[in-house]
């Protein structure tokens, strides 16, 4: 997973010149353009607006321009962020960023030749996310619904309601957050989540959850300011519902509630856990990829291992020859120092 788009560093924080007017506008077009297309998210605009500024910042220092870059330019700014000790994830996707600008510039005509196309990506090593164990889920869901010294009905209700609704559906938080209140009017026992590229998918929810959504919906309802707003989870905010980052401090002091480290939860570690779960218990690969909302499922592989673990479990415990092996395997040392010796 790369790593948060960061603060630039000296060397990245460059201003533009008068001449780095073009570059606005074609970040300022391409921008426009995948969420016109796309229905991209105000986050993911926002993230690869600071990538491609980072971007043309190196140009900047190379004096050019995204019109104006050869390949030997794009490669010295991987260069640089490499230098500066970016992770080659973050350098992945900064690249990501950079050859679907200049794939966009082309096919609008801003120029004819593409200086990204051939640019090989860094190398990464496949991450493979360590799961929470079912026990360990346990124990965050019982933290969530204990009711703190001094803690209010509706903190409680409404903390128990997002993490027994985010392990049941294994939506992204920002999913998760905005979910509007219509999509659990009547007591479902499915959603609609709008995801990204504004694609839509209907996801179960649990027993547990559909309580805790009842319990808090309750008391939701006796808060008049809660009562007015169209989210499930409303917020005191400009966006109006609660923010993923007011939601991933509660995620962290739940884990400390619940006696677990810190920093192997999160509300990404509740998805990662929902969908090895699931594996586990013999969900096929194809329907989680449908609930996680992924697009291709070369982005659900990444769980591949876990089934992998259950098909060589089930061979070992199915399989007659595995059965029969394991029948006429030799004793243990053990076993063999107890033996009678064989008669002359």
């Amino acid at each position: 997973m790369a790593d948060a788009p960061e603060a630039s560093s000296a060397v990245n924080s460059v201003s533009p010149s008068p001449e780095d007017d073009s570059a606005d506008r074609w970040i300022d077009a391409y921008l426009d353009a995948i969420a016109a297309e796309r229905g991209a998210a105000v986050n993911t605009l926002h993230a690869y607006r600071r990538d491609l500024r980072a971007y043309v910042d190196q140009l900047t220092i190379q004096r050019r321009t995204p019109a104006s870059a050869a390949r030997d330019h794009v490669e010295a700014a991987l260069s640089v962020w490499a230098k500066d000790g970016l992770s080659p994830a973050t350098r992945a996707r900064r690249l990501s960023a950079v050859k679907q600008l200049h794939r966009f510039a082309v096919e609008e005509g801003f120029r004819d030749t593409d200086p990204a196309a051939t640019v090989a990506a860094p190398k990464q090593a496949k991450r493979v996310p360590d799961p929470l164990s079912i026990e360990e889920v346990d124990r965050l869901l019982a933290a969530a619904h204990a009711q703190s010294a001094g803690e209010n009905e509706r903190a409680t209700r409404r903390r128990a309601c997002l993490m027994e609704t985010l392990y049941a559906t294994g939506v992204r938080v920002t999913e998760l957050v905005s979910l509007p209140l219509s999509a659990v009017e009547g007591a479902p026992e499915m959603i609609l989540v709008r995801g990204k590229g504004e694609r839509e998918r209907m996801v179960p929810l649990s027993g547990p959850a559909r309580a805790a959504i009842a319990a808090w919906v309750k008391v939701r309802a006796g808060d008049a300011r809660d009562a007015e707003s169209p989210w499930l989870f409303p917020g005191r905010g400009a966006q109006g519902h609660l923010t993923r980052v007011a939601f991933f401090t509660m995620v962290k002091n739940l884990a400390r509630a619940a006696g677990l480290a810190a920093d192997r939860v999160s509300p990404h570690a509740l998805r990662h856990a929902f969908a090895t779960h699931l594996l586990q218990n013999g969900a096929d690969l194809r329907v989680i990829q449908t609930l996680l909302g992924h697009a291709d499922i070369a982005a659900t592989e990444i769980y591949a291992h876990v089934l992998d673990e259950r098909l060589k479990r089930l061979v070992l415990e199915k399989h007659p020859l595995a059965q029969a092996h394991s029948e006429h395997a030799p004793k243990d040392h053990d076993d063999q120092d107890n033996a009678e010796p064989p008669s002359a």
